[in-house]
């Protein structure tokens, strides 16, 4: 597999993949017109903040897997125009987390206690101690606008410290926040009552100039410190709130537009302290993110979990193993429920019965959306499965039983065009061997893999004879064969796993005969 990286990331990152057996490119130079025609013929992209990867990129990435973010924003990274191509997008999280809060914590300590302007006023010779008198952190309110991994270990540093704590993160629960002692509030209360604001959202639509000029008023006579993304503030309100005495002062590592210019208004103001994005900047943090995002590179390769992919189910590395077997399992139950219906597909249920219930099955179920769809010839996966059942108004659902009969777990794949259905069920004999048990109610045994022949004919004698002559004179040899009625003189369906494909005119031929309902030849990785 080919690697393209075009921001730099610690060569231990690089080390990692090449000692995979990939083929790393680094291509640091490469402005937005190259950057198309340079991911051509590459199955992973390995960016920073600078790459901006938009749908035009993704249209010229055909045999792209996945695009991995060294750090934790991904919004130079057009998520949706991926997954409408079926790439996964995956970060690293988790690497820079704790240089991010360090980094928070000082821009916090540095704008309360004036350190960089009484800094340069000392190397410029001048003894200024009287001009700069700065605010305690102890026994403060420290407001955390995004209460996700950065803003939890601010929290738990700035709590040691002695801070009062409120936190504002519509995502997360009330529980949640208490873990960190902190209150979880609306926005507006969360600024008023904050004399120490920090930010920790990545930039949205929905967080674009969340932070306005009524925002920055209701953090009255306190400070404000972004070190999330640019363009969460709106900066121009913070230079108008600082200047007016409104804020006693700002700390910003990020910006809208970066590099900052050297004519930004917020230069000119002495009570914003800025750095140029050094959040992550450790060595340790480099590292971190690089190994990090190398992994899930080497991961998705594999067909393993990308444990941090953000427009795929995920799945945890530890319970991988035990739940692979029915990933697997369900996409062929899918493929072959769509194909024996034969018709337009309106729903999808995917049913759990047994252990296997009490497991997140996230993933499994879009690797059943993904057999569904794989007939259909469309580009489809994991990730952009369940993206193309909801714009195709395919309802999909999703239930769990404790109990199974007859098996320990069972995991049932059923297609429906509003009228008529077919349920496909499957289950993993010793040493995780994959089986279909029932097709539309008929028990069966087949090998879910291969070439399969699936029949449904009238119990009469002769049927099975004629179909197994009508192979051989085609010098197609049976490997396998399971029949299963429902009453006797009745219906019956019957799969045989095949050593080679079946001919078109083959089942043409064999639905000729009044005895033979219907004919289905599938065919299975």
């Amino acid at each position: 597999m080919i690697v393209l990286v075009t921001d730099p990331i610690d060569e231990a990152g690089l080390t990692r993949l090449r000692e995979a057996g990939h083929e790393v490119k680094t291509a640091y130079d490469l402005d937005e017109s190259e950057l198309p025609e340079a991911v051509a013929n590459v199955q992973a992209l390995v960016v920073r903040s600078g790459t901006e990867v938009t749908r035009a990129v993704l249209e010229a990435a055909d045999e792209l897997i996945i695009i991995g973010r060294a750090g934790i924003g991904i919004d130079n990274i057009d998520r949706e125009a991926a997954t409408d191509h079926g790439v996964i997008v995956a970060n690293a999280p988790e690497g820079n987390v704790r240089a991010a809060a360090e980094h928070t914590v000082a821009m916090s300590f540095a704008v309360a206690r004036s350190i960089p302007q009484a800094h340069m006023r000392l190397k410029d010779g001048e003894w200024a101690k009287g001009e700069f008198v700065g605010t305690e952190l102890n026994g403060k309110t420290l407001g955390i606008v995004g209460f996700g991994r950065v803003g939890q270990e601010v929290a738990r540093r700035l709590d040691d410290l002695g801070m009062d704590l409120v936190a504002y993160d519509p995502f997360i629960s009330a529980e949640r926040a208490e873990q960190f002692g902190a209150e979880l509030v609306d926005l507006e209360t969360c600024l008023r009552r904050a004399n120490l604001v920090t930010i920790h959202t990545p930039l949205t639509p929905n967080t674009e100039n969340m932070i306005g000029e009524a925002e920055l008023a209701l953090i009255e006579d306190g400070y404000l410190v972004n070190c999330a993304r640019g363009g969460v503030v709106d900066e121009d309100a913070l230079v108008t709130a600082v200047e007016d005495g409104e804020l006693r002062g700002a700390a910003l590592d990020v910006f809208a537009e970066e590099p900052l210019s050297p004519d930004s208004p917020i230069l000119a103001v002495d009570d914003i302290v800025v750095t140029p994005h050094l959040g992550a900047s450790t060595e340790a943090a480099q590292e971190n993110v690089a190994t990090s995002i190398a992994d899930q590179v080497i991961a998705a390769f594999n067909d393993e979990p990308v444990i941090n992919a953000m427009n795929a189910p995920s799945i945890d590395e530890r319970a991988f193993p035990r739940l692979r077997p029915y990933i697997e399992l369900a996409e062929v139950a899918g493929e072959i429920g769509v194909q024996l219906l034969d018709d337009r597909i309106e729903w999808v249920e995917v049913a759990y019965e047994g252990d296997i219930a009490e497991e997140d099955v996230e993933l499994v179920t879009a690797s059943a959306l993904t057999g569904v769809f794989a007939p259909m010839k469309w580009q489809v996966n994991t990730v952009n499965a369940p993206r193309l059942a909801e714009e195709r108004g395919v309802e999909v659902t999703e239930t769990k039983r404790r109990q199974a009969q007859d098996f320990t777990d069972i995991v049932r794949v059923t297609v429906g065009d509003g009228g008529a259905k077919l349920a496909v069920e499957g289950t993993l004999f010793a040493d995780d061997d994959p089986r279909i048990v029932r097709i539309d109610g008929y028990r069966v045994d087949a090998i879910p893999a291969g070439h399969m022949l699936v029949t449904r004919n009238r119990d009469e004698p002769g049927v099975i004879g004629f179909i197994g002559t009508s192979l051989g004179e085609r010098e197609i040899n049976i490997a396998g064969m399971f029949n299963s009625r429902g009453s006797a003189g009745g219906d019956a369906l019957t799969v045989y796993n095949l050593d080679e494909p079946v001919p078109d005119e083959l089942i043409e031929s064999l639905e000729n005969d009044d005895r033979i309902i219907s004919a289905h030849y599938i065919t299975l990785n």
